[in-house]
């Protein structure tokens, strides 16, 4: 019974430990690529940044001389360049799972709590209950016997 139990607790350690390491592995792998993939965007955002805004300018100096209405829609046009950028990477990220700030942040808080569970089941802070004492039944009561009535013979005089 103690052997089976001491298992029972390795095996919980032993897979806390594994879930730990792969969300270590997970978080390597999302550094790794992501930062690959982030420099990626970034480099085709300054190329497109950069080939938009002399759009944009030449754009706008063709405006300048025209009224002054053009000037407000071209820096729309920059604003909603700029937006389609944002919105542009949001979904690239989107699609290749890289994951949110929130969602690292979570990764952390999971990560965190499992590796205090493992502290606490490997300094032995994680002990079995205290077993309650078996309530006990109240004392059965036997029906009283009724002893037999013996007559006392007559007196006789």
């Amino acid at each position: 019974m103690m052997k089976k139990a001491k298992d029972v607790q390795h095996e919980v350690v032993e897979n806390a430990h594994k879930v730990w390491l792969a969300g270590l592995g997970a978080f390597a792998v999302a550094e790794e690529e992501g930062a690959k993939f982030l420099k990626n965007l970034m480099e085709k955002g300054e190329d497109i940044e950069t080939k938009g805004k002399e759009q944009l300018d030449e754009q706008f100096d063709k405006a300048k001389g025209a009224a002054g209405g053009v000037k407000a829609v071209a820096e729309s046009y920059w604003d909603t360049i700029g937006q389609t950028v944002d919105d542009t990477v949001t979904k690239a990220f989107d699609r290749i799972g890289v994951p949110t700030k929130d969602e690292f942040k979570a990764l952390n808080k999971k990560v965190a709590a499992l590796t205090k569970a493992v502290e606490k089941l490997k300094t032995g802070g994680a002990k079995p209950a205290a077993r309650k004492p078996a309530a006990r039944k109240p004392a059965v009561k036997k029906p009283a016997v009724k002893k037999p009535v013996v007559k006392k013979p007559a007196e006789t005089k």
